[in-house]
C-alpha cells in the first residue's frame, strides 16, 4: 500500500528519500557509472575526439535535445491538477522548464557549430547507425509508461548523468580552450549550463517520482522503474560507442594498411 512521501530533508541529499529510493538509485549506479566512464567523453575532455566523432555526437544526440520539451510534454499530458500531491508537484515543475528546454536547443546548434559541425548538418544530416535508440526509449517511456516511469527515464536519468558528464568535460580547460576566445562563451554555454554544480533538475525529478510512487509502493513498481532508468543510461551508452565506432573502425583500417 502506497503512503504519503513529503520532502523533508535537503533536496540534494538521497538519504531525504525513501528507503526504496535509496535501494534503486544504488542498483541503477553501476550502469550509470558505464556512461559517465566512456571513453567519448575522455576524448572530449582532452579535445581529442575528431571531427568525424564530433559530428557524430552532434547529430546522434540532437534527436533527444530537439525532442526534449515535447517528451516533457507528453509527461504533462498525464498528469491531472487536484489529482493527487504528485500529480500537482509534477505539474508545476513540467509546465515551468518546458520552455527552458527549448532555449537548450539553440544551445547545442552553438556547440555543434563551435566544435566545427554546420547546424544545417546537425539539423538534417544522417546520424550514426542506431544512434535513435535513445530518442525512441525516451519518446516510447513517456508516451506509453506510467507518469513516474516518464519523469524518471528521462528527467532524472538522462538529464542526471547528462549533468555529470558535462561537468566532467566543461572543468577541462583543455577543452575550452580548444574553441576561439572570441566564440568560447556562446560555444560553450550549452555544456556551461548542463554542468552546473547548482543543477537540481534531476533532483527535483526525482522528488517528483517519489511523491508519486509514496514511501511504500510495490516492489514490482519499484524493479520497473528501475529498470526505465538502467535502459535510459544503456541507451545513452550505445549512443556513445555508435559515435566513436565508425571513426575508430576506419583508424583501424588505416593502421591494418600501412
Amino acid at each position: 500500500m502506497k503512503t504519503h512521501f513529503e520532502l523533508n530533508g535537503s533536496l540534494t541529499e538521497l538519504s531525504s528519500y525513501p528507503i526504496w529510493a535509496q535501494d534503486m538509485v544504488a542498483d541503477c549506479a553501476q550502469v550509470k557509472q558505464s556512461v559517465l566512464d566512456h571513453e567519448l567523453f575522455a576524448m572530449m575532455r582532452e579535445a581529442k575526439l575528431d571531427l568525424q566523432s564530433t559530428s557524430n555526437f552532434m547529430l546522434g544526440i540532437w534527436p533527444v535535445i530537439e525532442r526534449f520539451p515535447g517528451y516533457m510534454a507528453l509527461s504533462l499530458l498525464k498528469t491531472q491538477f487536484g489529482r493527487s500531491a504528485g500529480d500537482n508537484l509534477a505539474r508545476r515543475w513540467l509546465v515551468r522548464n518546458i520552455r527552458v528546454e527549448q532555449n537548450h536547443a539553440e544551445h547545442w546548434l552553438s556547440w555543434a557549430e563551435g566544435a566545427g559541425v554546420a547546424r544545417e548538418k546537425v539539423l538534417h544530416g544522417r546520424p550514426p547507425h542506431q544512434a535513435a535508440t535513445l530518442s525512441n526509449w525516451c519518446e516510447e517511456v513517456c508516451k506509453s509508461d506510467s507518469l513516474a516511469a516518464g519523469v524518471a527515464a528521462t528527467n532524472y536519468a538522462i538529464e542526471g548523468v547528462t549533468g555529470e558528464w558535462s561537468q566532467f568535460v566543461y572543468d577541462s580547460e583543455t577543452y575550452r580552450n580548444s574553441f576561439p576566445a572570441e566564440a568560447r562563451t556562446s560555444s560553450l554555454r550549452w555544456l556551461q549550463l548542463h554542468a552546473a554544480y547548482d543543477d537540481t533538475h534531476p533532483w527535483e525529478a526525482l522528488e517528483i517520482v517519489c511523491t508519486l510512487m509514496g514511501t511504500a509502493p510495490a516492489a514490482y513498481e519499484v524493479a520497473h522503474l528501475g529498470e526505465c532508468i538502467k535502459r535510459s543510461y544503456m541507451s545513452m551508452r550505445l549512443l556513445a560507442d555508435r559515435c566513436v565506432m565508425p571513426s575508430r573502425v576506419v583508424q583501424v583500417a588505416i593502421a591494418e594498411a600501412a
